[in-house]
């Protein structure tokens, strides 16, 4: 495509912080969250309007004028969404249930947590293969409490992004802890090599403890590596 001189903005990374609001301004999907930074990804879908510039408390985008593509409505629902909010909540039974939740934040998938998120920064971690919850009924009151959960996928969620994603919290959140937990199918044991190796590629000493759950949904193994 050829390219135009055009208003487009543009993110200084030593000022973006990844907190994600400008992701969530961006109703054309142009900004995603890369490696903990806010990128424009899609400079064919930034439209010049500037809405993201004030919604940044950082003050990290600019306009500037240069060559870019030219502007292209978008064909598709853009993946920012504004349920991915960064949330602190307070765990607290729901109605009519005597089981308390242990949740303590929001979002919860992995791909949708920024490693600078306040609520990960010295914590202790529960990464969480996504069949897990469903699969083991006392999730919340046994493996949770006291933890942040990061939700995921390793069979259909990108292999790299994962790595990267957590290779940036070992360095920028510095967990306590880290608790992986996994069901017993192998593609499950993904998640589990994905963590260490981060871990490793970090220089990092934090002791990660594995659980492995049946699909009868019952603990089978715990182990710390």
């Amino acid at each position: 495509m050829a390219k135009v001189m055009r208003r487009i903005v543009e993110i200084d990374e030593e000022l973006c912080d990844g907190c994600g609001i400008c992701v969530e301004a961006c109703k054309e999907g142009a900004i995603q969250i890369v490696n903990g930074k806010a990128k424009l990804v899609e400079e064919k879908l930034c439209d010049g309007l500037g809405i993201c510039i004030g919604h940044c408390p950082k003050g990290a985008i600019r306009f500037v004028e240069r060559e870019a593509e030219e502007f292209e409505e978008p064909h598709h629902q853009p993946f920012a969404c504004p349920g991915s909010r960064l949330r602190e909540l307070e765990g607290k039974p729901p109605k009519d249930v005597d089981i308390p939740s242990a949740l303590t934040h929001w979002p919860v998938q992995i791909r949708l947590i920024p490693p600078t998120a306040p609520f990960l920064k010295e914590a202790d971690l529960l990464v969480v293969a996504d069949c897990v919850p469903v699969a083991y009924p006392k999730l919340h009151a046994d493996l949770l409490v006291g933890k942040k959960a990061l939700l995921g996928c390793p069979k259909f969620d990108p292999y790299k992004e994962y790595l990267d994603r957590f290779t940036d919290i070992f360095t920028v959140a510095k967990p306590k802890s880290v608790t992986v937990a996994v069901m017993e199918v192998p593609c499950c044991q993904g998640l589990v090599r994905t963590v260490v190796q981060a871990r490793n590629i970090s220089r990092s000493h934090v002791p990660v403890e594995v659980v492995v759950v049946s699909v009868d949904g019952e603990i089978v193994h715990r182990e710390r590596i």
